[in-house]
């Protein structure tokens, strides 16, 4: 027997039997994701056979407009034009911070240096487990 979404069900130990119970309402407020469901879809018969072609037709048509709605609206949010405006390419703000002095380094940069300084001979050991560290950082980003 096929049960609604949210309600509570249990093996019954003494009789073997499977019992099922809608959960309890406060307030008369449904809280189950199905009756959710059945205000939004409106009243629905989940009989298979009682669906007509047109019914099935139309709700189908009802969920394809709701998709093209919430895609045109994701979209909305991706447009490359809208991004550009908020934000300064990194060659530009390479530029404007060389200006105040301070020198911007993205993480490949620091990586590239962490490893050179890893390899390097020069370097003690404290120096190399330093970067070894700051390595698995940057790495565990990626």
């Amino acid at each position: 027997q096929a049960v609604p979404a949210g309600s509570h069900v249990r093996l019954n130990l003494q009789t073997g039997e499977r019992e099922a119970k809608l959960p309890d309402r406060e307030n008369g407020e449904s809280d189950t994701r199905e009756e959710r469901r059945r205000k939004r879809l409106g009243k629905v018969d989940v009989n298979a056979n009682s669906f007509t072609s047109e019914e099935l037709k139309k709700a189908l048509a009802k969920m394809k407009e709701s998709e093209k709605a919430e895609r045109k609206v994701s979209f909305l949010f991706l447009k490359p034009c809208t991004v550009r405006k908020k934000f300064r390419p990194i060659e530009q703000l390479k530029e404007e911070f060389e200006k105040l002095n301070m020198k911007i380094e993205t993480d490949y940069e620091i990586m590239v240096k962490l490893i050179s300084k890893f390899n390097s001979s020069a370097s003690t050991l404290d120096e190399k487990v330093a970067a070894l560290y700051d390595l698995e950082y940057y790495v565990h980003q990626v």
